[in-house]
């Protein structure tokens, strides 16, 4: 799998990026962690997407452990975490918060419990309504000259909340990580992908098979989908997998993939290496527009 620039600014990651958001705490989280690991190390995934959150608040420690371990070199990875969702001490409200403090503490946090001395990327993951963006711009300008993080990015902003942070900063906003796939097209249609692009950046895709939705294909949107994705994949020896995520990549989006099974890991890295006609592509979107 080659690598590309996120942005004109860097940095340069995997055309597919392995994220944690699904990972639980189990007893053989780390042992299970490693195996996924060098498996997309072996695919040439080596971009990878944390938050602090995930997990219940492990996951960070468990890819610590593998970092120290030595399994691999930090040098050999590009590493992405995030912050920005909280939830209150009794856990039924869930809130945002793009606070000074708050940012500055996630990160040394992310920093400790991930075992390295500074993050590829750290993203605020969503916008908060009560913060100051102009004190936001500040504290994400003072982590990247501290040299704890090297670049930064956004996860789930508009197109105008991205507008309004990038105003009050003299460093690029590299990537906005957001929810896209057939069955939720809404960044393309709401300018948010539009606005990504203007930025020179690559917008990373969660959920790029709908959470397994668009596999199912049961009934509704997802059976006519997978129904289309199932033809077209014909043409170019590809399963239902491999057609979306292929759809997706060649829209200049760079899937995030999340999922614990090896076979479905190593379909979405072989769908870089499919290439849809412009009439297959647009046929796949329509399919998607009228369903």
């Amino acid at each position: 799998m080659k690598k590309v620039y996120l942005s004109d600014s860097g940095p340069k990651v995997s055309e597919a990026i392995y994220g944690f958001w699904r990972w639980e705490n189990l007893d053989n989280t780390t042992a299970k962690m490693e195996q996924i690991i060098n498996l997309c190390l072996d695919l040439g995934i080596n971009t990878f997407d944390h938050a602090d959150i995930y997990g219940d608040f492990t996951i960070e420690e468990h890819f610590g452990k593998i970092i120290s371990n030595k399994s691999f070199k930090r040098e050999d990875i590009v590493l992405f975490s995030k912050c920005g969702i909280r939830k209150s001490s009794n856990g039924k409200v869930s809130y945002f918060d793009n606070s000074p403090n708050y940012i500055v503490n996630s990160v040394e946090n992310s920093l400790k419990n991930l075992k390295t001395d500074y993050l590829d990327i750290f993203l605020l993951n969503q916008s908060d309504f009560l913060a100051d963006p102009e004190q936001t711009a500040m504290v994400l300008a003072e982590i990247v000259n501290s040299g704890k993080v090297k670049h930064i990015g956004v996860a789930n902003f508009t197109a105008f909340q991205h507008q309004l942070l990038a105003s009050y900063l003299t460093i690029p906003i590299v990537t906005n990580h957001i929810e896209l796939n057939l069955m939720n097209i809404s960044a393309i249609e709401d300018g948010r992908l539009d606005f990504i692009k203007q930025s020179f950046s690559k917008p990373l895709a969660w959920a790029p098979l709908a959470g397994g939705e668009i596999l199912d294909g049961k009934e509704g949107k997802s059976a006519v989908l997978k129904t289309k994705l199932e033809a077209i994949g014909k043409k170019y020896d590809a399963n239902v997998e491999q057609t979306a995520v292929a759809w997706l990549m060649q829209l200049g989006t760079l899937p995030i993939i999340g999922s614990l099974s090896e076979t479905r890991i190593r379909n979405a890295a072989s769908a870089s290496s499919i290439k849809l006609s412009r009439e297959d592509w647009y046929d796949i979107y329509q399919t998607c527009v009228a369903s």
